[in-house]
């Protein structure tokens, strides 16, 4: 046999899926797009928004995404690799493909935290009551989960963001099984950086 034949048997096939890191915005998606990325998996970004303060490490988005609504055909380059899509717009990911979806989850208090130095860092109004916008996260996700439990063509994990922090290496295993990937799982971890956890709520 050939070598190069030899050489082509031993790759595994494209995964019949795309990958997509969903959540609500700052529950770290960013963290498991750049974990993905080390452990060897394709990622769909074009790095048009530059790091900054609040993601020194990068958004890892791919512009396309945000007119996913009107226009999905950038999908088609999509198979096999990961791509972000905000928890809000998973409900227009076309049912032509199969996806498994990576659903980060965050304490909400972080998640406002956080989402409340951005805006201010931005210049942006913040919304004084918090209470009601953790209600609104809190539906939005629980509604969210329902939706997506009904979807014969999505599978999910939900991936707890401060549980990546405590348990690296669990985490990125469960990762790997879940996508059936030959991911390097020392690799995932290596990237998980403490230092950028700044918006803390109370231990696990």
């Amino acid at each position: 046999m050939p070598m190069w034949t030899r050489f082509f048997n031993r790759q595994r096939p494209i995964p019949p899926y795309i990958t997509i890191v969903s959540g609500v915005p700052r529950s770290g998606t960013s963290m498991m797009m750049r974990m993905l990325e080390a452990g060897g998996m394709p990622v769909l970004v074009d790095k048009l928004r530059p790091p900054d303060a609040d993601n020194p490490q990068g958004y890892y988005e791919f512009e396309a995404v945000k007119r996913l609504q009107t226009d999905a055909t950038f999908l088609a380059q999509a198979t096999g690799k990961a791509v972000k899509v905000i928890s809000a717009l998973l409900y227009t990911l076309p049912q032509d493909y199969r996806y498994k979806i990576l659903f980060m989850q965050r304490h909400l208090d972080e998640v406002l935290a956080s989402q409340r130095t951005m805006l201010h860092r931005g210049g942006k109004p913040v919304s004084p009551d918090e209470a009601i916008m953790a209600q609104r996260f809190t539906q939005h996700i629980r509604e969210v989960m329902t939706w997506l439990a009904q979807q014969a063509h999505m599978q999910v994990l939900t991936v707890n963001y401060n549980a990546v922090l405590a348990e690296p290496r669990a985490q990125a295993r469960a990762v790997q099984q879940f996508l059936d990937r030959q991911l390097q799982v020392d690799r995932m971890v290596a990237v998980v950086e403490h230092q950028l956890y700044r918006n803390r709520a109370a231990p696990l």
